[in-house]
């Protein structure tokens, strides 16, 4: 486990040292490779660059989010060419049809929920699932882009806050209590499509 962490820090001190001098724009690049699916170490890459410039943090958090939306674009090109077969691999028959059913009722929501979320999120499943199921284009970028953009904010705010290093504790309490916090979201994005609907269908009758 020692070798493992220290192997990861010189990848992460690695790359740093190549993003660095280029700013805002290593940040977008970063973002945009992670999106189509090198699996990069964004995270950490835009909580240092805002631990040493707060005043630019929503700028970091702006590059991340659009970076990340437009290199998603290439999963969402492979899922739209053809992808079902490469998903169907992927996941089992009843989690294929729970994500084709997601995305036919709710496709927006069903993809910027995932796209809040933090690792070890498999998002670039729910990226193919979306492609899959033919999503808008213009939905499919702006629904990442408010995801990562929620995302990220709340991880700048937190590195304001309490530094850095508070990547690498977050990364272990959503390790170790990850399915537990997604259920307790999904109940709570279920809740606010429920109140969401329940007024909807309660409007006319008010009027």
């Amino acid at each position: 486990m020692h070798t493992i962490k220290h192997i990861l820090a010189r990848y992460t001190a690695f790359l740093w040292g190549i993003v660095h001098p280029w700013g805002i724009w290593g940040v977008f690049a970063i973002a945009a490779l992670d999106g189509a699916a090198f699996g990069l170490p964004l995270d950490v890459v835009v909580a240092a660059f805002v631990a040493q410039n707060h005043v630019r943090w929503l700028l970091y958090v702006f590059m991340a989010a659009i970076g990340s939306a437009l290199g998603s674009l290439v999963v969402y090109g492979i899922g739209y060419a053809g992808g079902e077969e490469l998903l169907r691999k992927r996941v089992s028959t009843e989690r294929f049809q729970k994500l084709h059913d997601a995305f036919d009722k709710h496709p927006f929501w069903s993809l910027m929920f995932p796209a809040m979320l933090p690792p070890p999120t498999p998002f670039k499943m729910f990226a193919l699932a979306a492609a899959v199921a033919e999503m808008s284009l213009w939905h499919f970028v702006l629904a990442i882009f408010l995801g990562r953009a929620l995302r990220f904010a709340l991880l700048a705010i937190l590195v304001i806050k309490f530094g850095p290093q508070i990547v690498d504790t977050a990364r272990i309490f959503f390790t170790q209590h990850y399915y537990w916090l997604l259920i307790l979201s999904a109940m709570a994005l279920l809740t606010w499509l429920l109140v969401r609907r329940t007024k909807k269908r309660t409007a006319p009758d008010a009027v």
